[in-house]
């Protein structure tokens, strides 16, 4: 949480905001004469401000899901109100800046932009380039400086806020502490082979006893009874007709794929100067050095050099003829390359390869086959719909249309047949009673249509019809119990004495553990018990199908001020000290916003999403 909002403070500094925006949505505004949204104080609150926001939310989002977010997306999870919300906040304290007399020199604008990437040039700043950015992303020069100097103005503010803040020595040695203390322990693990009698049979009166008790065990979940017509390229396959000619212009076209020439992996060393080349060259065949040395001396990586396969047609005459003349790990050259002089380092051969039209003839059949059937489903689409739509029942569709009719009792534990679909599956998770079908598309170019008939909620069955069920989990929790008695048994015993080989464990030892160590074979919980335990205190643990009997042998206690634990503290006093300045500057900012008026034409803003959608 304390890390989080130690980011936040860094987010107040919006240069970056500003960068994104040039590239966004643009400041051309609502139709070009409608400029703010409303002001907060003495200041303005542009629509390009709002839209720059609007765009930055838009784009985290779409990197946190993996894909690109709409608008319409975005709205769902209320980004334009913390886009607005943000904009405010920010021109709140704009204004607040302002009231105090801040404001930053020209000096500290012009070196705050000079740094911007988007503005430079082969020399740096560019002055130009400066103005055509700007241009093309529809602000002044001083509109943008302005909104520079207010930036670092905030900045000061934001600054003067949070400077000063404590440290926190204190609770980040009570964490180190707590974090870092180590604990030796020996474990004994009690199967059920050192049991000393067997555990009985269950009787009726048991079965029963541990049903009524245990019912949730052998719960069924709720099953939707689902009426579906549906249609797959496979289905179809066999009456796909895929002449020889199609067969074989596929073929061709892809001849690439399957006649490959000869091929090398190659790795390529350029130097700009020739005579640097041929050093190196020199030095790799008098064996002063490796070819692995000479990229690490410049700097490179193997992956830097790497060309991937190569064929003779990608290299230069000269250059492919010794290539090709090489074995793997040889080096030649140099030879010219458009960008310098250049060895070349041979890693592998590939072999020529070549699939006839004759051994590649089935697979094409098959994918030509696949995707007729997919046209066919396809053009079948449309007439499948207007007949649903037209009140055709499922059943009707089987009798009409090449679409087979089945039943199934769906559970999100069922993924066979057409249950292995993610698309039927959603289907079916929110299908209701009594809803029209749609047809829907599968993964794989098919159709389908789905009815709900009946739902079956969960329930646990009768006793009798899962009575061998029932006994054996009462078996598996008698020998359980069983295990774990014979583990007190054993633990109340253990001293130094105890001769554990004869008991057939074999003990043992984990040293240096704390409470975020991974202990293998050890339950869930297994790090809270330990830490409960007191120095010499033995406690049984449940396995789940065993015991493990825990011995506290030895307790470590963390040092704050060591070097090991240095680093560890300082991340943690700086987490803590970067939460407190963040609540400071949260409740500065929430004062103030209470003491300035805020004017938002709500209509504008509505517009302008609008305008988005």
């Amino acid at each position: 949480m304390a890390q989080k909002k130690k980011t936040r403070i860094g987010a107040w500094i919006i240069v970056g905001v500003v960068l994104v925006g040039l590239a966004g949505f643009g400041t051309g505004g609502l139709t070009g004469n409608v400029r703010t949204l409303g002001t907060v104080g003495d200041k303005d609150v542009t629509v390009a401000s709002y839209q720059r926001a609007l765009n930055e939310q838009i784009r985290a989002l779409s990197a946190q899901f993996g894909t690109q977010i709409s608008f319409q997306q975005a709205q769902a999870f209320g980004i334009d109100r913390q886009a607005l919300s943000q904009v405010v906040l920010t021109r709140t304290l704009d204004n607040e800046a302002t009231q105090m007399g801040l404001s930053a020199g020209d000096m500290a604008v012009f070196e705050r932009i000079s740094a911007i990437q988007a503005f430079q040039g082969a020399g740096g700043f560019n002055r130009d380039t400066y103005r055509l950015v700007l241009q093309q992303s529809s602000q002044t020069e001083s509109e943008f400086e302005a909104e520079i100097r207010e930036d670092l103005a905030r900045t000061l503010l934001q600054a003067a806020i949070v400077a000063g803040v404590p440290g926190s020595a204190a609770p980040a040695d009570a964490l180190v502490r707590y974090v870092a203390e180590a604990r030796d322990v020996t474990l004994l693990r009690v199967a059920a082979d050192m049991l000393t009698a067997p555990v009985p049979g269950a009787t009726d009166e048991d079965i029963a006893a541990f049903y009524d008790a245990n019912g949730n065990q052998f719960l069924l979940p709720e099953a939707r009874e689902i009426t579906y017509a549906w249609m797959t390229p496979s289905m179809i396959l066999d009456q796909m007709e895929v002449t020889d000619l199609a067969i074989e212009t596929l073929y061709q076209d892809r001849i690439a794929e399957f006649v490959q020439p000869e091929r090398r992996l190659v790795e390529r060393l350029i130097y700009a100067d020739p005579a640097n080349a041929q050093a190196a060259a020199d030095r790799l065949a008098t064996n002063e050095a490796t070819y692995d040395a000479l990229v690490d001396e410049r700097g490179l990586s193997l992956a830097d050099v790497d060309m991937g396969d190569l064929g003779r047609d990608d290299l230069p005459t000269e250059t492919a003829d010794a290539v090709f003349a090489a074995t793997p790990g040889d080096v030649v050259g140099p030879f010219p390359t458009a960008l310098g002089a250049a060895l070349f380092r041979v890693n592998a051969v590939l072999n020529a390869q070549e699939t006839t039209l004759e051994e590649a003839s089935d697979g094409l059949r098959a994918e030509l086959a696949a995707e007729a059937a997919r046209s066919v489903i396809n053009e079948d689409f449309d007439r499948i719909t207007d007949l649903l739509a037209g009140g055709a029942s499922l059943e009707d569709l089987a009798d009409r249309t090449d679409l087979v009719l089945d039943t199934i009792s769906w559970t999100p534990a069922v993924t066979d047949g057409i249950a292995a679909y993610d698309s039927f599956r959603a289907a079916a998770q929110v299908a209701t009673e009594g809803a029209f079908p749609e047809l829907e598309v599968l993964s794989d170019g098919g159709v389908f249509a789905l009815r709900l008939d009946s739902v079956t909620p969960a329930r646990v069955p009768p006793l009798e019809d899962i009575r061998e069920d029932v006994a054996a989990a009462w078996q598996l929790q008698a020998q359980q119990d069983a295990i774990l008695a014979r583990a007190e048994e054993i633990a109340a015993g253990w001293d130094a004495e105890t001769d554990l080989a004869a008991l057939g464990i074999t003990p043992r030892v984990e040293t240096g553990l704390t409470r975020r160590s991974f202990v293998e074979g050890a339950p869930e919980g297994f790090n809270q018990t330990l830490f409960d335990l007191a120095l010499g205190e033995a406690r049984v643990v449940d396995a789940g199908t065993s015991a493990l009997i825990v011995r506290l042998d030895n307790v470590t206690e963390a040092d704050p001020t060591a070097t090991d634990q240095a680093a560890q503290r300082a991340a943690i006093s700086d987490s803590i000290a970067a939460g407190i300045a963040q609540d400071l500057f949260d409740a500065y900012a929430v004062s103030v916003q209470e003491n300035t008026r805020v004017t938002i034409n709500q209509a504008t803003v509505d517009a302008v999403n609008a305008q988005l959608q």
